[in-house]
């Protein structure tokens, strides 16, 4: 747990020492904040998409994305979110945010490559969303975002599983070697959640087996709120939205850091890799009624393997 001299738990601590960024993460951990600044709560109520990370009735964690017209997201107070959706019946997580729930949220401008992110405790609303008391909100940098723009898809139907098992597809292997864009879930020794973003070239996931993916750690704020919590609670969820179609693939899983030489060395840009078990796979069509324009890639993005 955290204490009245750190924002950070244990395991966010022992994960800055190996990266040798204790220093560095004590200045960037004062921007840490309970409450939801002006200037935050403006940007909330221009986002289209928030990603939302939680752990199901079984304890698995997963991550997906909840959408809606500009404002349906807003701060009516400096400790609360309101979010006008739900997950549809088919989400992993539609029954854990149907009752209250420590969750981890990021909203992504992608446009302007801004994101922040807003942990706290969920509970409904009484009128199909919910709203959340926040614990941590935390302003990121533009690091590896991809430039995009929404698009209102009006044909849309309701999110619907497509298929579902416990290993990803030759199909999935395939789509989630292309993707430049993927958030993150994790749990904190608390109970506690984060969810966090990931982004590089196409091909900086990697699925080396139908039950493993694995990813570049590239470098960031030091603050390792997500390598942090794997240090002490593996359990992980990646949500990989199709941006094309309004898809989206579902994954969960356990994540561990690999901290080695070699793993700096497996890829272009590389402080660390990361390799995903995966337990669990559901993909959705229709998850989200937009799409989304083509890319155009952050400057920040390293190389890939080949490239």
């Amino acid at each position: 747990m955290t204490t009245t001299s750190t924002p950070y738990h244990r395991g966010e601590r022992a994960a800055q020492a190996r990266a040798g960024v204790s220093e560095r993460a004590d200045h960037v951990g004062r921007s840490i904040r309970d409450t939801v600044p002006p200037v935050a709560a403006r940007f909330l109520t221009e986002r289209r998409m928030l990603v939302v990370g939680a752990a199901d009735r079984d304890g698995r964690v997963w991550a997906t994305q909840l959408t809606g017209p500009a404002g349906f997201l807003r701060a009516p107070d400096e400790r609360t979110m309101a979010v006008a959706a739900h997950p549809a019946e088919a989400d992993p997580l539609a029954e854990a945010l149907a009752r209250p729930a420590r969750v981890g949220t990021i909203a992504l401008d992608q446009a302007g490559r801004r994101r922040m992110r807003l942990n706290g405790r969920s509970t409904p609303d009484g009128r199909g969303g919910l709203n959340v008391a926040a614990e941590q909100v935390i302003s990121n940098c533009p690091k590896y975002i991809q430039r995009r723009s929404p698009q209102d898809r009006p044909a849309a139907g309701a999110p619907r599983a497509v298929t579902a098992g416990p290993v990803l597809s030759t199909l999935q292997r395939l789509t989630a070697a292309t993707v430049d864009t993927f958030f993150i879930a994790t749990t904190g020794p608390d109970g506690s959640v984060d969810a966090s973003h990931r982004g590089g070239f196409p091909g900086f996931l990697q699925a080396v087996a139908p039950d493993r993916l694995r990813w570049p750690e590239y470098p960031g704020n030091s603050m390792f709120l997500t390598l942090g919590n794997l240090e002490l609670d593996p359990r992980a969820g990646l949500l990989l939205p199709d941006w094309e179609t309004g898809g989206a693939l579902l994954v969960t899983g356990e994540a561990r850091t690999d901290w080695s030489a070699e793993a700096r060395q497996a890829a272009p840009g590389a402080e660390r890799t990361v390799e995903l078990t995966v337990t669990g796979v559901l993909e959705l069509a229709d998850a989200a009624p937009l799409t989304w324009t083509d890319p155009e890639y952050s400057p920040a993005n390293p190389p890939t393997r080949g490239a």
